[in-house]
Formats: structure tokens, C-alpha cells, sequence
């Protein structure tokens, strides 16, 4: 025990003073304050443009009139329309910037003597073409009200505007708030990014360090000093505090710019979120989760990393692991949408996905505690499986050089030992 803890800060040690963790971990954190205020800088640079002019050429003045009336019933109108006599006189705006764009009339209308319209402007991808679209879908139901002679109450009655708000239902008898819902969707997406880059990131720290020791024969003194197995989990678990330290500061760093920004950011006030209302199992969860996921990744990288003689040769050989973890992120983003299918729901059953899958499932939908239970039991199983595994093959591909061993030459090799 005291050589294993012994390797465990060795490896932590060394590890968290190099310079491009170090670097790696600032700039990360840069990032992710910088992500936390977006929304903020974004509105700050684009607040005070007010709205967008667009002309609508060719004896519109009722199109005008009308357009105006719609985007006059949002709060910041996007859009301010006017009238241009012609074509040339909108084009010149528009290359003097007084137009964002104009619209033109064309030959066809429809049944309420709307025509067809063509928005011409120096956009490649006009970013008004759904403002523009719902103004002229008002105008069609205006022209159409004013044809059928309907009165203004009439109109009131059938544009009232109807309320919906969802509501997930759990076992807790209130369900989940529209809020809560968001809350829980962003934290989840944004933990998931966490948990597959610790996973695949850590791991692969895993199998580069041993490949890297057999290629400077520096594992041939370790191994005279230490058991193979206690380096294997002494760097496994050295890793894994590693990837803790930077996964908390992370969180921590990301949660202080969100608390502090929560009454300016545009996003949060919009969504209606409120960080208070985060549920803290979730992130116990994602401890636990994390947990077992890397445990049972890094004993497969380690034994694959065992086998391995050079560097160079360290990505090739992890690459179907690695496959296997995006193959997980990928059903993890499906079940982003759908969190109840029935293809989501058993694989949080299956080990290598249900650190990810089972984790999207507590977040956003409301699995029995029973099936909590037995993902994480599943999950435990499978890490004492390929950690037995793992040590048998470390055991004894960490001595092997040269060419990568046979599957019939390394269990012959581990019919040897008795792990």
C-alpha cells in the first residue's frame, strides 16, 4: 500500500507541474469565462443598433403601413420598413447603407392579392428573412380580415394568444418546472462535453505514460522497484485525481461567471434560469459517474498501453477504444432529445456506455432508483472485469518488446501468472 501511494503522488506530482497542463488548464479556464459572459459581450457590441431599415419599393405604402404595425408590437422592433419610390433609388440606399435591404414586388399574387417578393440586399445569408417572412404572413391575414369584413373583436378573438408550458413529470408531485427543465438540459450537455473529455483525455494520459516509460526502459527499474500491478494502479488512480482537480476548477470557475453574470446575461434572463435551482445530486452523480467511467476506459488503456513499445505507435493501437467512447458520446447526444427511448434506456445498462447514458437519463428524464442502482452495479462490475483483465495483460505485455504480441502468444504468456 505504501509503494502504491507512493506511485499515485508521483504520478499526480509530476503530472499537474508540467507545463502544458499547466497551460492547457489556463487556457481552459480562460475559455470557459469567456463562454460564461458571451451573451453579455454579444448584446453589449450589438444593442444599440436599433432596427434594421428595409425599403419596399414601387407604390407599397400599405405594405409599409402594415409591416410597421406588426414590428411595432415587439418590445425592440428588429425591422423598420419604408417606402421607395423605385428600384434605383433603393439600390443607391442600400449602397450608401441607408437600407439594409429592399423588398420587390412581383407579378404573382395570391388569393388576398398579396403578391410574391423578392428581398434584394448585400447579404450573401440574409439574417431578416424570418422577420421579414412572418411581417408579410401578418399582412396576408390582415388584407384577408379586412376582405371578409370582420369586426375587431372578431379579429381579437382569433388572434388571442394561447399559453402552453411544459411540465416533466416525476415522482415529485409538483414535476419539473420550465426552468428546471432548461437548467437541467444545459448543465447535462455541458457535463457530458466534461465527462467525454476527461474520459478519453485522461485515459489516453494513461496509456501514453506507460508506453513512454517501456520506450526509455525506464519500466524495467520501475518494475524491480514496484509490482506491475501497483504502477498500474498507482498511475491509473494518479491520473484520475489529476482529471478531478481540473474537472472541479472547471466547474468552480464556470459557476462563480454564471452567478456573477446571472443578472446581466441575456441567455439566463430570457430562458428564465436560475442557477439556485440546480439540483447538487447532480453533480454527486457526476462524480460517481465519472468515477466509473474512466476507471473502466483507463484499465483498457493501460493494458493496451502495456503492449505498445513506442509512442508512435500508442495512437493507432488505442483507436478502436476510442471509437468506442465517441460511438457513447454520440448515443449520449441522441438521448439528449429523447431521453425515455427504449434504445437509450438499455444502454444505460451496458458498462461502457451507461457512465454517460445513465448520467443523461438522471438528468433530464426520472429513472426508478432501482435502475440507478443497477447501472452503477453493472458499471462496478465492469470496472472489476477489465481491471482484472487489465492486470493480467499489463503483467505481462509490460516487459514484451518489439513487434505487438499475438492474442495466442499473450495468452500463453498469461497462463504464466496468477493475478
Amino acid at each position: 500500500m505504501n509503494k502504491l501511494g507512493t506511485v499515485i503522488r508521483f504520478t499526480y506530482g509530476n503530472a499537474i507541474k508540467q507545463k502544458s497542463f499547466l497551460i492547457s488548464t489556463l487556457v481552459f479556464v480562460l475559455i470557459v469565462s469567456v463562454l460564461a459572459h458571451l451573451p453579455s459581450i454579444i448584446a453589449s457590441f450589438g444593442g444599440d443598433e436599433g432596427p434594421k431599415r428595409v425599403g419596399v419599393v414601387e407604390g407599397g405604402e400599405r405594405y409599409v403601413s402594415l409591416l410597421n404595425e406588426y414590428y411595432a408590437l415587439s418590445p425592440e422592433p428588429a425591422v423598420e420598413v419604408v417606402g421607395v419610390a423605385n428600384e434605383e433609388e433603393a439600390a443607391r440606399l442600400v449602397e450608401a447603407k441607408e437600407l439594409t435591404g429592399y423588398l420587390k414586388a412581383g407579378a404573382e399574387a395570391n388569393v388576398n392579392g398579396v403578391p410574391s417578393f423578392e428581398y434584394k440586399s448585400k447579404d450573401a445569408i440574409p439574417s431578416l428573412m424570418g422577420d421579414l417572412s412572418s411581417g408579410l404572413q401578418y399582412v396576408n391575414q390582415a388584407l384577408a380580415r379586412e376582405s371578409m369584413g370582420l369586426s375587431e373583436e372578431q379579429v381579437a378573438k382569433l388572434s388571442a394568444p394561447v399559453s402552453i408550458v411544459p411540465v416533466q413529470l416525476t415522482d415529485a408531485a409538483e414535476g419539473k418546472s420550465e426552468s428546471e427543465i432548461q437548467l437541467a438540459f444545459g448543465l447535462v450537455y455541458v457535463l457530458l462535453f466534461l465527462l467525454y473529455m476527461g474520459v478519453i483525455g485522461y485515459g489516453n494520459m494513461v496509456a501514453t505514460a506507460i508506453t513512454a516509460e517501456k520506450s526509455s526502459r525506464v519500466m524495467e527499474l520501475l518494475v524491480s522497484s514496484s509490482a506491475p500491478l501497483t504502477q498500474m494502479f498507482g498511475k491509473i488512480i494518479g491520473v484520475c485525481l489529476l482529471g478531478l482537480t481540473q474537472i472541479a476548477l472547471f466547474i468552480t470557475v464556470g459557476a462563480a461567471n454564471l452567478t456573477l453574470s446571472q443578472g446581466s446575461n441575456p441567455l439566463l434572463t430570457n430562458l428564465n434560469i436560475n442557477l439556485s435551482e440546480v439540483d447538487p445530486m447532480l453533480f454527486v452523480y457526476f462524480i460517481i459517474f465519472y468515477l466509473l467511467g474512466y476507471l473502466i476506459y483507463a484499465a483498457v488503456f493501460a493494458a493496451v498501453g502495456s503492449l505498445v513499445s513506442r509512442t508512435e505507435e500508442v495512437g493507432q493501437v488505442i483507436m478502436p477504444i476510442t471509437l468506442l467512447i465517441v460511438g457513447a458520446f454520440m448515443v449520449a447526444m441522441y438521448g439528449l432529445t429523447n431521453p425515455n427511448a427504449p434504445f437509450i434506456v438499455v444502454m444505460s445498462f451496458v458498462p461502457f456506455f451507461s457512465p454517460l447514458v445513465m448520467f443523461l437519463r438522471i438528468g433530464l428524464a426520472d429513472p426508478a432508483w432501482w435502475e440507478i442502482v443497477l447501472s452503477i452495479a453493472i458499471s462496478a462490475a465492469g470496472v472489476y472485469a477489465m481491471g482484472w483483465l487489465a492486470a493480467k495483460i499489463y503483467r505481462t505485455g509490460v516487459l514484451l518488446y518489439g513487434k505487438l504480441p499475438t492474442w495466442k502468444e499473450l495468452r500463453k504468456a498469461m497462463k504464466a501468472y496468477d493475478v
